[in-house]
């Protein structure tokens, strides 16, 4: 089973809570290292969904999708 993905929300706060750990210094080098290269990962599928949410917003706004039926 797949697991569910988390919220954008819920990875830009983990995001953050990578840079604020990396910011405040005292880690190992290799610590560092680790949250400096899952913050890229997580920064790059923030802006890929980030890019895909406003295409879809663009494409709303000039008529080409139909509105989403059972959006929050």
């Amino acid at each position: 089973m797949a697991a569910k993905q988390k919220s954008f929300e819920d990875r830009l706060n983990a995001l953050e809570e990578l840079v604020r750990r990396m910011e405040a210094g005292g880690q190992t080098l290799d610590a560092t290292l680790k949250d400096y290269e899952a913050g890229m990962k997580l920064a790059a599928d923030l802006n890929k969904d980030l890019d895909a949410a406003e295409k879809k917003m663009l494409e709303l706004k000039a008529g080409k999708l139909a509105p989403m039926e059972d959006a929050p």
